[in-house]
């Protein structure tokens, strides 16, 4: 059973549709004006030293919300979810190995789970659409590009990686609006880290992302980079934790939380 996209217009819809397995698709463009997050979860043991991490990689990795171990519910952002539901899809890491991409994770819940909610550009986007700016991805109705760079986020215990960006592409003065627009939501990623020239980034290829789904850049178009949620993803094949669980990339958390909320002015 599948549901229309245009109908996913709040937090609560999305949730529902994924909970009731109507949904399992990607979040760009859903519940406009509601705050996505990305997902880690990691055993209680970890989840200090990933909290470390997170703090030390503000840019890729701003917390939203950390929730109390063995309880998966978002109690700040969202009382009424369940985190084991409520997202379109999963991924279950064993030693740093990708092994199921379910579309829930009740069976694999336990009492020592720590859950991160980390900020997503998914959520300023509904701002640049309002002010005028194309979202190439929504546009063409696939999920945004990212891609590993050269660029190594600051370590944390066992925690350490590359930096992912997603990317977007603008005309030049579009890409200076846009600058403007997000760096209002530090709380989910901000302004952009890198603007042109992706081999400076070590992306050699960007109709070849390494999550997501490439999009064109038409002439005089700049690519656009932000820091990307999907970074702690990476991170976790690195560091091999024997259990940890993420969104699928794309596959958000919708929050209660009104995109203003986030911004800063």
């Amino acid at each position: 059973m599948s549901i229309d996209r245009a109908s996913l217009l709040t937090g609560a819809a999305v949730r529902e549709a994924c909970r009731t397995d109507q949904f399992s698709g990607q979040t760009s463009g859903l519940a406009p004006g509601f705050a996505q997050a990305n997902l880690v979860i990691l055993r209680e043991a970890e989840a200090a030293h990933f909290r470390e991490f997170c703090a030390k990689n503000p840019k890729p990795c701003p917390v939203l919300e950390v929730t109390e171990a063995g309880n998966p519910c978002p109690r700040q952002s969202t009382p009424d979810a369940d985190l084991r539901t409520d997202l379109p899809r999963y991924r279950v890491w064993e030693s740093g190995e990708l092994v199921e991409e379910p579309t829930s994770i009740s069976h694999l819940w336990q009492d020592d789970l720590v859950a991160f909610l980390i900020g997503c550009s998914f959520t300023f986007e509904a701002e640049m659409i309002r002010a005028g700016l194309p979202v190439r991805h929504i546009d063409l109705g696939v999920n945004v590009p990212m891609y590993r760079t050269n660029v190594p986020c600051e370590s944390a215990g066992i925690f350490s990686g590359p930096l992912v960006v997603s990317m977007r592409p603008f005309l030049p003065a579009d890409a200076i609006r846009a600058i403007q627009i997000t760096g209002r939501f530090p709380a989910v990623h901000g302004e952009p880290v890198h603007l042109g020239f992706p081999d400076q980034l070590g992306i050699t290829d960007l109709s070849q992302p390494d999550f997501g789904d490439p999009v064109p850049l038409h002439e005089g178009e700049l690519p656009v980079f932000w820091a990307c949620g999907v970074t702690p993803q990476t991170v976790l094949m690195e560091a091999k934790p024997e259990f940890a669980i993420t969104h699928s990339p794309g596959c958000m958390f919708v929050t209660d939380w009104k995109d203003e909320q986030l911004a800063t002015r």
